[in-house]
């Protein structure tokens, strides 16, 4: 099946910032003002792209890859200043709510001891069942909605525990099982049904506002669900599940120079045997979401579809995987069709293969570039400017790495720092971050996406995520005032400078 080639982006610029990471003063950063704010300063700085990570309900850990569902948007991010103007929330209960006591940080164990009960009033306020547009998104968003509100609302019937703790009929999907669970509890699932419909429609506004002032979204999607997922709870025959619906094999990434044992991520892997004989079904559901979500989509793992790592389930660590081949180009011509137009960005960090390389080709996805990578060696390192190619996005770091400051900072080898000043043109090593940029915008690579934390020269305080760690990810957030009209002034002069 062949599928027509992806045009190249175009020469342009954006900054990647999770929406959690925005100011507020309800714990999180959420789809309201401060969002709306970031637009205008990506606006006035010149840049054509906001990426963002996944925007799915956070399970445990509360990583963004990690998500209750493939298609669902996080209640965590839902606006609850709007709840308030629209009356379906006092001032009071919200401000009343211990939300956490740092705005620099965010306190998830508060987040899901309030939030949920604060979302509940609102639902209950709403008069939602006689709302023609909560209607209208039901009866759209069906194939997947009714799924994941029945797992939600079982998931808080049976105390927070994953699916697979369940009583076995409603465990194994009995139909006579759902259909009861259905009925006993249809009020709590007009409640999940509720809070996507508000997630939705905050999302689709600030997406239009970002569009009209000229701001294209970069969505990141996860190759894989979470086995605690509705996605694996509903398609248990699309996974490597035995039986019993338990895992036979597991994703993750095989020992490195980051890890001696490897990366488990114990997600359940994709049976694409199964998956091929329905022509891919879901992919293009999810392909066809994301394009509704999204102005590009950025792919996480790509390699993933060509080759993937399989882990033993009982396994503790990644050490005993074994790679194997993976859909390749029987995908992607799937799932082109979904697209609507929608443009893919391949990251393609890790085993890079030379079947990895003709995939990419053949697509003309552009893959990613690495300058945290590029001076670990000499001139000949493929992540220096001088070897980029145009169909590329280049990156200072994404989520998983260290800040520019942190990463060139005082930890780090003095062979490195010393080429890297060479290389740069510069002769203080806290000159390097700024250098850096520079040299990416200034390279012939289509695309370039920096950290917001790198723009503003923070350290390692400001870091997303340190993999393979539990605890202290996925917490950082701005305050108000750390961004401002001087630094957006200085981005543009830059974007300008390099035609971006």
């Amino acid at each position: 099946m062949r599928w027509s080639k992806q045009k190249p982006l175009g020469r342009g610029a954006g900054v990647l910032l999770p929406v959690f990471c925005l100011p507020s003063e309800y714990g999180i950063g959420s789809l309201g003002r401060e969002a709306y704010r970031f637009v205008d300063f990506l606006e006035r700085a010149g840049q054509r792209y906001w990426q963002v990570l996944p925007l799915g309900p956070t399970s445990y850990g509360d990583s963004p890859y990690q998500s209750f569902s493939a298609f669902a948007g996080n209640p965590y991010l839902i606006d609850l200043q709007v709840l308030i103007e629209k009356g379906l929330l006092t001032r009071q209960e919200v401000e009343t709510a211990d939300w956490g006591q740092r705005p620099d940080t965010i306190d998830y164990a508060k987040l899901y001891a309030h939030r949920f009960a604060v979302l509940q009033k609102a639902w209950a306020r709403s008069g939602c069942e006689s709302d023609e547009g909560f209607a209208a998104f039901c009866e759209k968003e069906k194939e997947w909605l009714e799924d994941y509100s029945l797992f939600m609302a079982l998931k808080d019937h049976f105390g927070g525990r994953e699916w697979q703790a369940w009583p076995e009929q409603i465990r194994l999907r009995r139909p006579q099982a759902v259909a009861q669970w259905q009925t006993r509890l249809a009020r709590e699932c007009s409640f999940w049904n509720y809070v996507q419909y508000l997630f939705f429609d905050q999302w689709g506004r600030l997406k239009r506002y970002a569009n009209q002032k000229g701001i294209q979204i970069i969505g990141d999607i996860p190759i894989y669900v979470a086995m605690d997922s509705a996605d694996v709870w509903v398609n248990g025959d699309l996974f490597q599940l035995d039986g019993s619906r338990r895992p036979t094999a597991v994703a993750g990434v095989p020992p490195d120079m980051f890890s001696a044992t490897g990366q488990l991520w114990g997600n359940p892997l994709y049976d694409w045997d199964a998956m091929e004989k329905d022509g891919f079904a879901w992919w293009k559901r999810r392909m066809a979401s994301c394009a509704r979500f999204y102005d590009l989509i950025r792919i996480d793992h790509f390699i993933g579809i060509v080759h993937y790592y399989a882990i033993p389930a009982e396994e503790d660590t990644a050490q005993n995987g074994k790679w194997v081949p993976g859909p390749g180009e029987k995908l992607l011509a799937a799932i082109s069709t979904a697209l609507g137009g929608k443009r893919i960005i391949a990251e393609d960090l890790g085993s890079v293969t030379p079947a990895v390389r003709r995939l990419l080709a053949q697509s003309g996805y552009p893959g990613m570039k690495l300058m945290e990578f590029a001076f670990d060696s000499d001139g000949k390192n493929e992540n220096l400017p001088a070897y980029f190619e145009k169909n590329t996005v280049v990156y200072g770091g994404t989520h998983d790495n260290e800040t520019l400051a942190g990463f060139f900072g005082p930890g780090q080898s003095r062979n490195m720092l010393r080429f890297a000043r060479r290389y740069l043109h510069v002769s203080q090593n806290r000159q390097i971050p700024w250098a850096v940029i520079r040299a990416a915008y200034a390279s012939c690579a289509d695309t370039v996406i920096f950290q917001l934390q790198d723009f503003l020269g923070l350290d390692n305080r400001a870091r997303i995520n340190t993999p393979s760690t539990l605890g202290g990810n996925w917490c950082w957030r701005l305050t108000k005032g750390q961004l401002s009209g001087e630094l957006a002034d200085r981005m543009r002069e830059l974007t300008a400078l390099y035609g971006r």
